[in-house]
Parts: structure tokens; sequence; C-alpha cells
């Protein structure tokens, strides 16, 4: 199947997808965030992508490795104590 339509839907905080079958799923950002992001660069990273290309969002997270690339394309370096 292939992605024919990709938005973001504030109201319920979905990524709502529309398959060329007409098959239809959304999925839940927050849970997303919840699950594969460890700090706020991460979630940073996959706001990022959710407003400014859902497609690519949408595709990180059918049919990517989430944690991989978070850890990939964010730096996090605690503060010393």
């Amino acid at each position: 199947m292939k992605i024919q339509s990709c938005a973001f839907n504030m109201d319920t905080a979905c990524m709502e997808l529309k398959f060329d079958d007409g098959s239809m799923i959304a999925i839940d950002t927050i849970a997303v965030e919840n699950e594969v992001a460890d700090n706020m660069y991460q979630r940073s990273e996959l706001d990022y992508l959710i407003y400014n290309d859902p497609a690519a969002y949408a595709e990180l997270i059918l049919n990517g490795d989430p944690e991989t690339y978070l850890k990939t394309v964010t730096e996090y370096k605690p503060l010393d104590s």
C-alpha cells in the first residue's frame, strides 16, 4: 500500500493517513513520543517532523526504526553536577 495523503489533526493529536486502496489509519503522536522519545530533544525532533514533513514522520513510524533515528539525529549531553 502506498500513502495517498497524510495530515496532522491538531484536535486529536493524530497523524491521519489515507492509503491508495481507500483504507485509513491514525497514528497517536503522543503515544509514539511517550514510547520512543527519551528526552525533550528527541520529542522536539519528532514534533519537527510532524509539522514540517508529515510523510517522513509516517514512514519513520510505520516502516522505520524511530529509536535508532532519534539517537542518530539528536545529541543530548546532561549537565555536569
